[in-house]
């Protein structure tokens, strides 16, 4: 009896977590680009833009400094897009497309430490044009900036495109 009342008991304690919590938002939208979908991508470019030339900050989020996935987390989250907040949990969010889909508002991810083999870098695409890709990000030189996936550390480090909206 006393078994049973316990498991009662765990399945009424497991079934009622979160339950009251607001949810965010977070559907992929993809496929075709809807006005409302690209007035939210141009949102969450517009905001990552006004950070540039913000200084690197491990763990920043804001003006007094920002890192690469602070810069997407509050950018996406200023159109109450809710995304893990480092860069490699970000890499299993959205959908994986190829790199030749590539468009305005999709995260890019790299590995840029060769020692490790885990994603530890992320950037949002701010333009694509004929295979050209821009995006902007934080680096731990320059702070936030705008670079280009042709430029040959990028370009090697480069691992996938994930799109969100």
């Amino acid at each position: 009896m006393k078994k049973l009342f316990l498991l009662w008991l765990l399945s009424l304690v497991l079934t009622a977590c979160g339950s009251s919590r607001k949810t965010t938002d977070t559907r992929v939208i993809g496929g075709s680009t809807t006005t409302a979908s690209s007035k939210r991508i141009a949102n969450v470019v517009q905001h990552a833009r006004a950070f540039e030339g913000t200084r690197y900050k491990y763990g920043g989020t804001d003006k007094r400094g920002m890192d690469c996935s602070g810069l997407i987390y509050v950018s996406y989250k200023s159109e109450n897009i809710a995304l893990p907040r480092v860069s490699r949990d970000m890499a299993t969010k959205g959908i994986k497309i190829q790199l030749k889909e590539t468009r305005k508002g999709d995260l890019v991810f790299f590995q840029t430490n060769k020692n490790k083999k885990v994603i530890n870098h992320v950037g949002l695409v701010v333009a694509s044009k004929k295979g050209d890709i821009k995006f902007i990000h934080s680096t731990s030189s320059k702070g936030v900036i705008v670079s280009s996936l042709e430029e040959r550390y990028w370009k090697n480090a480069f691992v996938q495109v994930r799109r969100i909206i």
